[in-house]
């Protein structure tokens, strides 16, 4: 199976630790893909979550995050003007905008995304965990 796949942040923070949270099938679909993707808003929530002292990292979140997209040869999607429109035309199934936007950049490049959170299943969205 070649495809790609977006990481959503928690995700990409499995895929930081070695994959210790994820299935054995997520293993390997990312393993198998021929692209792994990370939205930018992720680097925003890591940065969010390390200020407000809720993630710890071994660096500052600006290197960690870089180091991690090198490390992974991950292709960071930017928040473009759709993935924004189809953030805000979404049902308000999931109000965390972090989420809104990595469900529309999802949803509008027809990824499967890797994520613990169910609720991006009512989107319409393949999920795996």
């Amino acid at each position: 199976m070649s495809e790609t796949v977006l990481l959503d942040t928690c995700g990409l923070l499995w895929l930081a630790t070695g994959h210790k949270n994820l299935s054995q099938n997520a293993k390997i679909r990312i393993n198998q893909a021929n692209l792994l993707t990370v939205s930018a808003i992720s680097a925003w929530e890591i940065s969010l979550k390390a200020a407000r002292g809720e993630l710890e990292l071994p660096e500052e979140p600006e290197t960690w995050f870089e180091q991690v997209v090198a490390h992974h040869d991950l292709r960071v999607h930017e928040i473009s003007t759709p993935i924004a429109f189809q953030a805000n035309r979404l049902p308000w199934h999931h109000r965390d905008p972090a989420d809104r936007f990595i469900i529309a950049t999802a949803m509008l490049h027809r990824m499967p995304i890797v994520t613990s959170d169910g609720n991006f299943a009512q989107y319409g969205v393949e999920i795996f965990c």
